[in-house]
């Protein structure tokens, strides 16, 4: 039985090969190209994965188990499921191209096939590792029924270890005792660029076992153990081992001869070293140098299955060569390179493929079809349901609660629901999982982990509260917690929050991720958020402190761009409000928007209404709490993105537009205005990201034919007349906002920070940065010259 697997396993490596070769030479040299731009595909990096992949999915896995696979093998991958049946011939022609199958495996555009979009190298190994996590934090909490455990399995380049966010990973998968997580190494030892360092292995390996995985080195394949095990076989294991990585790939990609003549000068002995090398054509030779580990599907499948066994974290370093099987296999420029017509058809005869049959499963193999699919309907990764799982949505508050707060800002508003959420046992509670990079307390997550505690597979009391030692928080750990500690790296929180915010999915399981840090450093996350919302994976983001408000920090702590990251980030709904009542309505609505699945109507002015993930940027500013009821007029005002602080007149000259914490400016510089202009309007921004999509949407909709689209910034500027001018201003770029003269065709002066901020008090850094009331009424007199306002001496 088990000659029988190897045997068909060995057919499908090849058409494995085969079919991702032809299809990346049918993109690039068969279908129409209509702007000759090369379409490329990595035949050779695809090449290196194709035994793994074979031994890994038409044996190794399990139904349960998740993969990212590495980007620049998706030929393979596309391959494999085409065999297995799950993908169409349409989509392998049209490989890069429009709607065809993707470059690189991606979540929302190939498929419910795709566990993990891979692209941006990297990311899409860490993912696994958080998935992992994620995996323990459910079945700690006795949900996902009778569901088996699965692996959460990376295929990783070797050049993709360079990427600093593994590494960053692999300390935050030590402290919280990762386990059921496999990263394979496909150890070609080379890159784009270059050829690999030597000895990079040794320290890999020495990495990953000071971080507590196990290390399985594959090297040497079944043809070279028993090469050593003959006479002189230890001489040839020890030159093979010392190889400089540049020389083994040049031999390789020479062939036979090269490697004879060279085995003769280092080793012949006119002995058993010499008689060993002598026993072998140049074909057999050739055959036994690139026998690596990670080319002899024996000693893949012996390696997988005994890692089975135990649910240890495993990195195995599969040692292969860039390109194997085809005619640039180890040639230093094969990265990018693609096979000519000419090698193809080389390949084509030793494949056995005739011309017109390229497409055929099981074409040139020496097994019989009817054999063959029979193992493939057997194959165990292909006996569960779907691979993309699905959960209920859990039911939301009609409302939440505004903290009766006089004076207060949006960041303590943010702890304060968070603490009135900690204290209800509804499901909605008891599905919130929180996470921050070592930022909990100072982003006002505290009173949520006092009720909540902190999530670790076994207790581990609070040291300071079982000394009887006074403290403000109680950081126990337990299954039953709902915070996630993360250390100071912001890629591991988005990371964590897109293997959380795709829990429902993967496990089948709903969570609402919410992960807080400081605004300024999502920069340093940037990557992986973009990553996470590419998945569509479903989280909440509150971003604080943010802007130069938070004044005696400086520089490093104030953000100034971070407004136009949630304007133009797709997959993330963008707010910031300025008060409690405002940021009730937020949250309730970002409760509700991470579990929304439907598809949004084809003439819906906000796309997001298929759901998503939410950024709130919010302030450390106390400011005064405006006394109103919260209407449901006004919170679907909230929600779209502005509404009138103050509604203009007839014959307004003036309006200011605001967001966030310079909301009190603002409503000061519009109470000197009206003093000397007429009907002067304030608009409060809350969603300058929901409130330019719609626009866009409106804009599109009329230019197709649907001429009464109207968005609600064009409703809401609407009435003003043409001589009026607008003021935009806000704490961040102001190029956030300077888009909204253009609605109607209004005159404007859009202000905010265009510079590094400083230490300071928040009335230096206004004056300082021209977001004072000065600034704005000057911008006003500016943009809608009239009489000179008086008593402008009185604003500080």
């Amino acid at each position: 039985m088990a000659l029988d697997r190897l045997r068909a396993l060995t057919a499908l490596e090849k058409k494995t090969l085969w079919l991702a070769t032809w299809m990346i030479h049918n993109a690039n040299h068969l279908r129409p190209s209509s702007d000759g731009l090369k379409v490329g595909g990595h035949q050779a990096s695809s090449a290196s994965m194709a035994t793994i992949m074979t031994a890994l999915y038409f044996a190794a896995l399990r139904p349960e188990d998740r993969v990212a696979v590495k980007p620049h093998a998706s030929p393979v991958f596309h391959a494999i499921n085409y065999l297995l049946g799950r993908q169409s011939r349409e989509q392998m022609e049209a490989f890069r191209g429009f709607g065809g199958a993707q470059s690189y495996p991606s979540r929302t555009k190939d498929g419910v096939e795709v566990d993990f979009s891979t692209g941006s190298v990297g990311l899409g190994v860490a993912q696994t590792l958080f998935s992992a996590l994620v995996q323990d934090y459910v079945r700690a909490k006795g949900w996902g029924g009778d569901r088996p455990v699965g692996k959460m399995v990376a295929l990783i380049g070797d050049a993709e270890m360079d990427e600093g966010n593994i590494f960053e990973a692999l300390t935050e998968g030590w402290k919280h005792g990762l386990r059921n997580c496999w990263w394979v190494v496909d150890y070609n030892r080379q890159s784009l660029d270059a050829v690999v360092r030597e000895g990079l292995w040794s320290r890999l390996e020495a990495t990953f076992r000071n971080f507590g995985w196990d290390v399985v080195v594959l090297r040497h394949g079944r043809l070279q153990q028993a090469a050593f095990a003959e006479p002189g076989g230890e001489r040839l294991r020890d030159w093979i081992e010392a190889c400089p990585n540049q020389l083994y790939s040049a031999l390789t990609f020479q062939g036979g001869a090269a490697w004879r003549k060279r085995l003769q000068d280092e080793l012949g002995d006119q002995g058993e070293v010499s008689a060993l090398i002598a026993r072998r054509s140049d074909a057999e030779l050739a055959a036994l140098m690139g026998n690596l580990g990670g080319h002899d599907l024996a000693t893949m499948l012996e390696a997988f299955e005994a890692a089975r066994a135990h649910d240890r974290p495993v990195c195995f370093i599969a040692y292969t060569i860039k390109g194997f099987g085809l005619p640039l296999a180890g040639h230093k420029d094969n990265h990018a390179g693609l096979m000519t017509p000419a090698q193809l058809e080389v390949l084509r005869g030793a494949m056995q493929v005739r011309e017109g049959h390229e497409w055929e499963p099981f074409e040139g193999l020496d097994l019989p079809a009817a054999e063959l699919r029979a193992f493939l309907d057997a194959v165990p990764f292909a006996q569960g349901g779907p691979r993309r799982l699905s959960a209920p949505a859990l039911p939301v508050p009609e409302a939440l609660p505004v903290p009766a707060q006089p004076v207060a800002s949006t960041q303590q508003g943010f702890g304060l629901l968070m603490h009135e959420l900690a204290k209800s046992d509804t499901a909605l509670a008891r599905r919130i999982v929180t996470t921050s990079p070592d930022v909990t307390v100072s982003t006002n997550l505290g009173a949520w982990v006092n009720r909540r505690g902190l999530f670790a597979r076994e207790e581990m009391a609070d040291l300071f509260r079982r000394e009887r030692i006074p403290s403000t928080f109680n950081w126990s750990f337990s299954p039953d917690g709902q915070h996630m500690e993360l250390g100071i790296a912001e890629m591991n929180l988005f990371l964590m929050l897109s293997a959380l915010g795709l829990a429902h999915s993967i496990e089948g399981e709903r969570l609402i991720p919410i992960g807080t840090l400081y605004d300024p450093f999502i920069e340093r996350g940037l990557d992986a958020l973009n990553y996470a919302c590419y998945q569509d994976a479903r989280f909440i983001l509150v971003a604080t402190p943010s802007g130069v408000t938070l004044a005696p920090e400086g520089g490093a702590h104030q953000s100034i761009k971070t407004p136009l990251i949630g304007l133009s980030q797709d997959g993330l709904a963008s707010f910031e409000p300025a008060f409690l009542d405002e940021l009730a309505v937020v949250l309730r609505f970002a409760l509700a928007h991470v579990q929304r699945e439907e598809e949004a109507p084809a003439d819906s002015l906000l796309q997001d209404e298929a759901g998503g993930s939410v950024y709130l940027r919010l302030s450390t500013r106390a400011l005064e709490q405006p006394r109103r009821e919260m209407t449901p007029a006004l919170a679907a005002d909230i929600l779209q993105g502005a509404y009138w602080l103050r509604p203009p007149g007839p014959n307004a000259q003036i309006v200011i537009a605001c967001s966030g914490a310079v909301t009190p400016e603002a409503i000061q510089a519009v109470g000197l205005l009206a003093e000397d202009r007429r009907d002067v309007g304030l608009l409060a921004v809350t969603s300058a990201d929901r409130l330019h999509a719609g626009w866009l949407a409106a804009q599109r909709l009329r230019e197709a034919g649907q001429h009464d689209a109207v968005s609600h910034v064009e409703r809401l500027l609407a009435p003003l007349p043409n001589h009026c001018a607008l003021v935009t201003v806000l704490d961040g770029h102001p190029a956030t906002l300077s888009w909204l003269g253009s609605v109607q065709g209004h005159r404007q002066r859009a202000l905010g920070v265009e510079r590094f901020g400083q230490t300071g008090t928040i009335q230096d850094l206004y004056g300082k940065h021209g977001l004072d009331v000065r600034a704005i009424v000057a911008a006003a007199a500016a943009v809608a010259p009239g009489r000179p306002v008086r008593h402008l001496r009185r604003v500080s």
